[in-house]
């Protein structure tokens, strides 16, 4: 288990426990007195003002593990309880929740402009700041040292630039900082507010938030509770990423999915061979017809970007579907009345499941982490399950950086074939990319792209990371060498 950091932990570890909760069909009895349980009137606060600020937090980080967030409160009052009824008694697939929200209760510790006066200001003669402030928005107290005007400072930065003491400091809003798209920003009330038109889904706010601010649409109960009635079929697709994620064995591992409940167990990697096929084909013609480059279009976080930053790389993106594309089309004709269950390391894929007709819902791999841990199921003791459909080496390869290039590369069957890979959505990866869009030109005829630094394997809603997970990766695909 990794976490970029405590809110994780503690966001999933509240998880867990509404999981048990509901187990015990002691969900409705206890989860008022939860955020009560959580934050005794006698514990320090920890980052927030007071007490009663960390409970009104649990109880919104609660209504979005149950699929709710703040737009559908409309009584402050109403009590948890009332929402986990809610949840029980809601019927359909598809709760309509934004991909990512933020919880305003949370996101209250920001500023609300980037640049202060350390204490390092020497109040010099030369007042570079003063002169170069496009709005005046600077002054100086009585002892000679910089202030700034906040009402009137832009956040232009230039005084920052010119200090020659370095005493004016930039103080980022994380979320903001994270974002490679500028699709979050502060509304009239100070709260950050994420820009649907603009997001692409790529989580990185979500886990720079210090606050734990941001959620991504939950609907791990809605899943339980299709499993708990057993009426329909419950398949879970789980993404090739899935190596990374645990220290046990792959076999063990898909064994927990059944341990869990769920029917059969799917790995998306059976859908990355028609990914693999389809691609390659594409390509050899696309290059015959003299096309400049292509890129990829498994990374959902990318397909976002380009529909909404980079309209010009239209045309360079293949057509051909992604894994869950073909997997989810797979487990609809093997399972007509199923419910499909993507099994995901990001939020993006669940934007990519919203818009497939063939995916009911889509879980992360945190959230099955805190199902289990829930559930009380320990992975070393679940039998061993692999599925019946099988998927070689370069299939479940497309969860690292590389992966995606060099199974079409083989399928194409040309080893000289050069590739531009990025791996890693941020403001100069993405320059790059409207640059080859716009000028058409691209120091090869293939471009890979994945939204996280070393592919699907780093998600935001991985719960593995870093050289850990490579490794745990490279070790499990070694032993699909030569399938």
């Amino acid at each position: 288990m990794a976490y970029t950091n405590n809110i994780m932990y503690i966001r999933y570890q509240l998880l867990a426990k509404l999981v048990k909760m509901w187990k015990n069909d002691e969900l409705l009895e206890k989860i008022d007195g939860l955020p009560i349980e959580l934050h005794p009137r006698k514990q320090k606060p920890k980052g927030r003002c007071c007490v009663y600020k960390e409970r009104a937090v649990t109880k919104y980080k609660t209504m979005a593990m149950m699929g709710f967030d703040m737009e559908d409160e409309k009584d402050e009052n109403e009590p948890l309880s009332s929402y986990a009824q809610k949840m029980l008694d809601r019927n359909g697939l598809r709760p309509n929740k934004s991909i990512l929200s933020v919880m305003d209760e949370a996101c209250s510790s920001c500023v609300k402009i980037n640049y202060e006066v350390s204490n390092l200001c020497r109040g010099c003669a030369a007042q570079s700041c003063y002169n170069n402030c496009p709005k005046n928005a600077i002054s100086y107290d009585h002892d000679g040292k910089a202030v700034i005007d906040h009402d009137t400072c832009i956040s232009c930065g230039k005084c920052h630039q010119v200090c020659p003491y370095h005493a004016i400091v930039y103080i980022p809003v994380p979320c903001e900082e994270a974002c490679p798209v500028k699709a979050i920003s502060k509304d009239e009330y100070g709260v950050e507010h994420i820009d649907p038109e603009k997001c692409i889904y790529c989580g990185k706010c979500m886990n720079a938030c210090p606050f734990g601010a941001i959620f991504d649409a939950c609907c791990v109960f809605d899943v339980l509770k299709e499993i708990k009635k057993k009426e329909k079929k419950v398949v879970a697709m789980v993404a090739p990423s899935i190596l990374a994620q645990f220290k046990q064995p792959i076999e063990k591992v898909l064994g927990a999915f059944k341990a869990i409940g769920f029917d059969d167990v799917l790995e998306v990697a059976y859908g990355a061979e028609e990914t693999i096929r389809n691609e390659a084909a594409e390509f050899k013609e696309r290059m015959e017809e003299g096309a400049p480059f292509m890129t990829t279009s498994c990374c959902s976080a990318y397909v976002e970007l380009v529909n909404k930053h980079i309209p010009d790389m239209k045309p360079y993106v293949s057509t051909t579907g992604s894994p869950m594309y073909y997997i989810a089309e797979y487990a609809r004709k093997k399972y007509p009345d199923g419910i499909n269950v993507f099994i995901a390391p990001c939020a993006s894929k669940r934007a990519e499941g919203n818009k497939n007709p063939n995916v009911d819902f889509v879980w992360t791999f945190r959230e099955v982490e805190a199902v289990l841990e829930g559930l009380d199921i320990k992975i070393d003791d679940c039998e061993d399950f692999l599925p019946e459909e099988h998927a070689g080496h370069d299939a479940h390869g497309f969860a690292k950086t590389g992966g995606v290039f060099t199974a079409v590369k083989n399928m194409v069957g040309d080893q000289t074939m050069q590739g531009t890979i990025i791996a890693n959505l941020d403001k100069k990866s993405i320059g790059q990319l409207r640059a080859y869009a716009k000028t058409g030109k691209c120091p090869t005829k293939m471009i890979e792209v994945m939204a996280c630094p070393g592919g699907c394997i780093s998600g935001p809603c991985a719960c593995n990371e870093g050289m850990q997970a490579i490794r745990q990766f490279d070790a499990e695909l070694k032993k699909k060498e030569g399938q």
